[in-house]
C-alpha cells in the first residue's frame, strides 16, 4: 500500500472487496490504522465471499472502519449513493475467469463494461457537483489485467502499446479501461488504470491454476495442464498487488495507466512441478489436456512506470508459493466449501471430456 504518513483519499468505496485481490486491498488497507474508512460493495457470486474479510471484521477497530453491502456494480440506484459519499472507487469487480467467459461471454460484458459504465457515471454525476463547490471530484481507480495486451511473443509491453484482447475476459476488461480513460478525456474524471500480472496467494478461488493444482494435488487427484503446458506467465503475490494498486491510488497521475508486474516468468509447467515437490506429490498427477481456444502463449510486461513513481515488489516468488501453499494446507474448510454444488458443475462442464481423452504428461 502507499507509503504516504496522510492518506489522500480517506473514504474509499471497494467495489469487489470479497473477491481475490480486492478483499487482500481491503485487509491491507484496514492493518494499517490509518483512519482510512471502507465500503465493500460486492454482488457475492460464486467468486465473492464474505469470509475472505473475516480477519478484518474480527478486528474491532478495524470493523468499525469497514461497511459491507451487497449489490451490483451494474445497478445505478446501489452504486450512486455510495459513489456519493467517498473520496475514492476502486473497481475490483469483475468477472475474471478466461474459462468461464469462454462458456458465457454476456455475464462479462454486463459486469466488466455496464459495471464500469455505471460506476463512472455515478463518478461524474459527483465531479458535477464538484464543480459546485458542493464537495471533491472523487478519484476512480479501474483494476485491469495484463490479458488486454494479447499474447507477446518476444519482449515486454509497454502501457502505451496496442491493446488485442484474445478472450471475452480481456475483451471485456480492455472494453471496460477504455471507457475509463474516455472519462477522464470527455468529461475530466480523475481515473487512473493499472493492469496486473497473473496473481497468486491466499484466498484465490480454486478454479484458477495454481490454488486447483494444489488442491487437487492435496486430494491426489489428476491435474488438468491445457496443451503442451508451456505457456508463459508471469507471477505477481497478491499483497504485492494489492499494495502496487494502493500506491498509484495516492501517487497515480490522473489520465494514466500503470503496468504492475511480478517479474517471476514462468511457464505452466515450472509452476505444476514447484508445487509438487513443495506438496511432495508423484508428477504422475499432470494430465496433458485439450487447450482452450485462443489461449495466450505468453505475458510480459514492462513496470518501469510504476518503479518511477517509487513501488517495488515485496514478496519473492519463492516464498510466496510457499506461503500459498502453506495456506491451503492450513484452510481446507475454506476452499472444501468452495469446490462443491456448482463447482462441481463447472468442473465437469469444463475438465470431464477433456480428461477423458488426456494424455499422461512426460
Amino acid at each position: 500500500m502507499s507509503d504516504s504518513i496522510e492518506p489522500r483519499f480517506r473514504r474509499l468505496l471497494v467495489t469487489g472487496g470479497a473477491g481475490f485481490i480486492g478483499s487482500c486491498f481491503v485487509r491491507d488497507v484496514l492493518a494499517r490504522r490509518d483512519g482510512r474508512s471502507i465500503t465493500v460493495l460486492d454482488k457475492l457470486t460464486y467468486a465473492g465471499n464474505r469470509v475472505n474479510l473475516a480477519p478484518a471484521e474480527a478486528d474491532p477497530e478495524q470493523a468499525a472502519r469497514l461497511r459491507f453491502i451487497v449489490g451490483d456494480i451494474a445497478d445505478p440506484a446501489a452504486v450512486a449513493p455510495l459513489v456519493a459519499e467517498v473520496d475514492a472507487v476502486v473497481n475490483f469487480a469483475a468477472e475474471s475467469h478466461v474459462d468461464r467467459s469462454i462458456l458465457d461471454p454476456e455475464a462479462f460484458l454486463r459486469t466488466d463494461v455496464m459495471g464500469v459504465h455505471v460506476l463512472l457515471e455515478a463518478c461524474r454525476a459527483e465531479r458535477d457537483r464538484a464543480a459546485k463547490g458542493l464537495r471533491a471530484a472523487p478519484r476512480f481507480l479501474q483494476v485491469s489485467t495484463d490479458e488486454v495486451y494479447g499474447s507477446v511473443e518476444s519482449g515486454e509491453s509497454r502501457e502505451d502499446d496496442r491493446l488485442e484482447p484474445r478472450s471475452p475476459y480481456s475483451a471485456a476488461k480492455a472494453a471496460g479501461e477504455l471507457l475509463a480513460r474516455s472519462y477522464f478525456v470527455t468529461y475530466g474524471l480523475d481515473v487512473v488504470v493499472t493492469r496486473g500480472s497473473n496473481t497468486y496467494g491466499p484466498y484465490h478461488h480454486p478454479e484458477k491454476l495454481i490454488p486447483l493444482f494444489i488442491t487437487n494435488a492435496i486430494d491426489d487427484q489428476q491435474l488438468p495442464l491445457y496443451g503442451d503446458g508451456l505457456q508463459r506467465r508471469d507471477w505477481l503475490y497478491v499483497a504485492d498487488h494489492a499494495g502496487a494498486i494502493g500506491h498509484v491510488l495516492e501517487h497515480g497521475a490522473a489520465g494514466e495507466t500503470y503496468n504492475l508486474a511480478g517479474n517471476n516468468e514462468r511457464t505452466n509447467r515450472e509452476i505444476v512441478t514447484e508445487l509438487l515437490a513443495r506438496l511432495g506429490k508423484p508428477w504422475s498427477l499432470v494430465r496433458l489436456v485439450e487447450d482452450r481456444p485462443g489461449h495466450d502463449r505468453r505475458y510480459a510486461m514492462d513496470s518501469s512506470k510504476l518503479a518511477a513513481l517509487g513501488w517495488t515488489n515485496k514478496m519473492p516468488f519463492g516464498d510466496g508459493l510457499a506461503a500459498t501453499v502453506d495456506w491451503y494446507r492450513q484452510n481446507q474448510d475454506w476452499w472444501r466449501s468452495i469446490k462443491s454444488g456448482e463447482w462441481e458443475a463447472y468442473y465437469r462442464r469444463q475438465y470431464a471430456a477433456r480428461l477423458a481423452g488426456s494424455r499422461e504428461a512426460t
